[in-house]
């Protein structure tokens, strides 16, 4: 049986790795800093994984939990993600998205190098690049976030060369219904399902005409898996290589109130609903991302499987779940 060890199991994607890899037979562990039983999202899973406690930032911590897990597999998934944030505190951002995977890659090395090593990279390391982002495109960050995620990506590639399995994912924007609360197409959602309840207050957003190539999670992990069982190490670009405007993801979710509720309980425009408000224009905004996926098509035989309505539609459906289910 193998073993995997993740890095962010409470998360979005780790919650969905962790039930993936339980369904191809791992043992699975997972490094959290706090009680698993606080993580919903690992509620149906939680009797059948394994956990330890550990932090990026403490490198003892890291290398206990991987004596005790032993893994085969390590995913390094924990990050600060938050682009604001990162603006905030870019430091923290560095210690964490950087020097956390340092201190991985060093245990792995030093005590079980045969382990594979799959980093979570970020399509925010492009920044404004005009035309679909390949595995050659240059990378050209536009935050201290995007900056963080190419200084552990290219930390990966150091390592590789000297003969650790470690692979990056170049993820695009990946959604679910348990996507964070604080990321826009989560926020807008909620917000849909508050109004579809009778809150009556309106959704502050920044650029409307920022564009993102958006999927679904779920079907991300799978890609992370699969490059684990390459015969080699390689990095890839992972995502649906079609855009759409935040303006057009407000339109779907409404697109989505009017096919779920009563027309009283949906905004009649948008400018009922949104309002611009320059306090969320994100410094060094990028503007329109797209995926080019050959490769791991052809590598990996990935494709993505939810398209965008359809993400829309469980992320919206679920939120009008939890806002009834609340009251």
């Amino acid at each position: 049986m193998k073993k995997a060890l993740i890095t962010g199991i409470a998360g979005q994607d780790g919650s969905y790795l962790a039930e993936y890899l339980l369904e191809l037979g791992y043992e699975v562990w997972g490094i959290v800093r706090r009680e698993p039983t606080s993580s919903c999202w690992l509620q149906p899973v939680i009797s059948r994984v394994e956990f330890a406690y550990g932090d990026l930032r403490d490198a003892e911590s890291l290398a206990v939990a991987f004596r005790k897990a032993w893994p085969d597999e390590v995913y390094n998934l924990a990050a600060q993600v938050f682009v604001p944030t990162s603006w905030e505190w870019p430091a923290e951002t560095f210690d964490i998205n950087a020097g956390g995977l340092a201190r991985l890659l060093q245990i792995v090395e030093r005590q079980k190098p045969d382990t594979r090593v799959y980093q979570a990279s970020t399509s925010e390391m492009f920044g404004n690049h005009d035309g679909l982002c390949n595995e050659q495109t240059p990378l050209y960050p536009t935050s201290p976030y995007g900056t963080s995620k190419v200084a552990a990506h290219r930390l990966a590639a150091v390592y590789r060369g000297r003969g650790l399995f470690a692979a990056g994912g170049i993820l695009f924007n990946h959604e679910s219904p348990r996507r964070g609360p604080e990321m826009v197409t989560r926020k807008i959602t909620r917000a849909a399902a508050r109004w579809a309840r009778g809150d009556r207050t309106k959704l502050k957003l920044g650029n409307l005409q920022a564009r993102r190539d958006w999927g679904f999670a779920g079907d991300y992990v799978k890609a992370m898996h699969a490059m684990l069982q390459r015969s080699s190490p390689q990095d890839y670009v992972v995502g649906t290589g079609i855009s759409h405007s935040v303006a057009e993801f407000v339109e779907a979710v409404v697109a989505e109130l009017r096919r779920l509720c009563r027309p009283q309980d949906v905004p009649s425009s948008l400018e009922e609903w949104v309002e611009v408000d320059p306090q969320f224009m994100r410094p060094g905004e990028i503007h329109n991302l797209r995926a080019d996926t050959t490769l791991a098509r052809k590598d990996l035989g990935w494709r993505p499987a939810v398209g965008f309505e359809n993400l829309v539609r469980m992320m919206v459906e679920a939120d009008l779940a939890a806002v009834k289910a609340s009251k």
